[in-house]
């Protein structure tokens, strides 16, 4: 898959990046520096990536505010307590949660948990681009 996408350049990139960032498993970093490896420009590349990630972020937030407590219990086994400890953790932090949302497995529990108890969607929308637009800065700094 990483090699289809790679052949479609920064539409690949942005498309790959957005499957990423919802609960697809797969890894945008891997296809980001491949496709600035492969020659596609470097500026086109960070704002593909970017956005695409960003969107589905976005995707997996607005999937989480959709939700219901009963939803959870019944399809996937979590209790009210859990969520409840959950929720108190997301509080602390509040929309600052979504700088992290870049992280591999828990970025997409992140951001789903912030759409779910309905956290400012400005506020998130806002550190989540800012938290996955670094990561991929970080990743354009090491490869140059």
């Amino acid at each position: 898959m990483f090699a289809l996408l790679q052949q479609w350049g920064v539409w690949g990139l942005f498309l790959g990046s957005f499957l990423a960032a919802t609960v697809v498993p797969f890894s945008s970093d891997v296809l980001y520096v491949g496709v600035l490896a492969a020659g596609a420009p470097v500026w086109q590349c960070f704002l593909s990536a970017s956005l695409g990630n960003w969107l589905g972020g976005l995707t997996s937030y607005a999937i989480g505010w959709i939700g219901k407590w009963e939803w959870m219990e019944k399809w996937f086994h979590v209790k009210r307590e859990t969520l409840e400890k959950q929720k108190a953790r997301i509080d602390k932090w509040g929309p600052l949660a979504a700088l992290l949302t870049w992280l591999p497995i828990i970025g997409d529990v992140i951001a789903i948990a912030l759409g779910f108890y309905k956290l400012s969607p400005w506020k998130c929308a806002l550190y989540m681009l800012i938290g996955k637009a670094a990561r991929y800065g970080v990743w354009t700094f090491f490869f140059l």
